[in-house]
Order: C-alpha cells, then structure tokens, then sequence
C-alpha cells in the first residue's frame, strides 16, 4: 500500500513508551504519537485517527491536530527561515516540523524570496522518498478564492500580498480577497513573493480587479517633504534655514535634497499650518 504520509488516516496502538504511543497505520509503518496530547489513557489495540508526517528528527509522528495545508487543501503559511540551496520553510501548523518551498518554486532573484513574517497560500506535496514539500498556490486557484471588487474601492487604502511576480506587474490579494495587479511604474521597489503591502487603488477593472499603486498620493508626498523641513529646523540651533522660495535650485537641492518645485509646495504646506516664517534671510520656526 502506499504511504499515508501527509495524510491524515486511521491506525492501532502496538507499543508505548514514557513518552509515546506507537501507532501503526493502513500503511504498514509506525508512527509515534505524542503523550501530551492525550488526555485519556490508550490501551494496547486502540483505534487512533490522525494526521502522519515526518518530524524535524525524521521521525515518523502521528497528531490528532491535523493543519490546515494537506494534499489538496490550500493554506496560508508564515515564511520561519530559508536556505539558499533548497527553498524557504513554511510553518502550517505542526510543532515540530517546518515545510520547504522548493527553490524551483520561487523567484530566480533570491532578492525577491520571501523572508521571514511573510507568507504564502500553500499545499502539501509528497514525494516517492516520502519528503513533505509546500507548493505555492497558483494564479487559478487565486482566481477560484477571490472575491470581484466593487468601483467604491477606487481611492482606498488596501493591505494585500503579493503572490506572483511578473515582468509586466505583481500581482497581489488583499485581505478581503479582491485580486490587484501593481505596474512597475507605481513602485519604487519590487516586492517580494508573500510580502505584505500596504497600497491605495487607482481604479477598479471591469472584471473587478484592482489597480493599485504603492506610491503616496501627492499631499502625502508633500507632507513627508513638510515634515522632513519641520525636522530640519527643530535640529538648526537657530531654528533657521538659509531658503525661502526664491532660493536657486542648487541651493535647495544641496541642502534638503528637494527639487525646487518640491521645496515650494512643502513651503507653501508648511507656511499655510502657520509654524514658520519666511523672509529675505530664509525660514525659521515661530517662537511658541
């Protein structure tokens, strides 16, 4: 017969020690069935349901916690560690055994694998040497789990993750299931697979989809560059910068590192909240 590893499967108390029971499965094998998780007592025969794997010590176990990810069922799993060699390992639940993603399944660029706190829609996979693997869900199954957006959603703030890189795009799922692509040109950087994100739409497809960017919104992008102003002046020991708006846009630039168009609408931001003022000689904090 072959192997119930991965599965979860119905077997009999042959052994104990101190610490285990020993159960054998349909499958001819033992496996080891923690002590702790049994509140009352098995005897020599019983019957026992559980989920079979292999643990970190290569040990055959058995758990009546069955997970979520199993052989054709989807989880999401968090990013534990990685390996450069072999993949990243994914924790679906079990105690004392973590689940590799095969570096075959992940970006070319190590750069863009996921790291850990991340995490991918998973299954489980097993192989003819009876090896577990995670295997990343693919954009059918996303599109079988989403959900359509509605047109209200343009100008939202979403939180989603990515779950396939593309050339063209990166496509992500927010947490309410609504698919989105990103374009390269509404990022800076390109996320990794599984990273969280945190976005805004900039309109919702006829089918529902999202089209999200990653960059701020202009009056936010102003306020960062207010903000970074204000900080500057508040660490002047007089409270003074030598620009103001007529100031050339070399000076600007060698000393705050705006364009001479940024440096005007932070200005004008900051001028218009009232806590500077500007003259002849520059800008400076209003004595509170």
């Amino acid at each position: 017969m072959n192997s119930l590893m991965g599965q979860v499967a119905t077997g009999q108390v042959t052994d104990e020690n101190e610490q285990n029971y020993f159960v054998q499965l349909e499958d001819g094998n033992t496996y080891r069935l923690d002590k702790a998780e049994i509140k009352k007592p098995l005897k020599l025969k019983s019957v026992f349901k559980g989920f079979a794997y292999e643990n970190n010590s290569h040990n055959k176990q058995i758990t009546r916690t069955a997970p979520n990810v199993r052989i054709g069922r989807y989880g999401w799993s968090k990013v534990v560690s990685s390996r450069r060699d072999l993949g990243v390992f994914v924790d679906i639940g079990l105690s004392n055994k973590d689940i590799v993603v095969s570096l075959d399944n992940l970006p070319t660029e190590k750069k863009l694998w996921p790291k850990t706190g991340d995490k991918l829609l998973v299954r489980l996979d097993v192989d003819d040497k009876d090896r577990m693997w995670a295997i990343p869900a693919d954009s059918n199954v996303f599109q079988k789990i989403s959900l359509s957006a509605k047109p209200e959603m343009k100008n939202k703030n979403i939180t989603a993750t990515s779950y396939r890189l593309k050339m063209s795009e990166t496509l992500i799922i927010t947490d309410h299931n609504n698919l989105g692509f990103i374009h390269p040109s509404e990022r800076d950087v390109e996320p990794r697979l599984g990273q969280s994100l945190r976005g805004r739409v900039i309109s919702v497809g006829t089918d529902g989809v999202l089209n999200v960017s990653l960059k701020p919104r202009s009056y936010e992008a102003i306020g960062d560059d207010a903000s970074m102003l204000i900080a500057l002046l508040e660490h002047d020991p007089n409270h003074h910068l030598k620009l103001n708006d007529h100031s050339s846009p070399e000076d600007i630039k060698n000393v705050v590192g705006l364009s001479k168009s940024q440096f005007k609408r932070a200005l004008g931001h900051i001028l218009k909240t009232g806590s500077i003022i500007q003259d002849e000689t520059g800008i400076s904090l209003k004595e509170q």
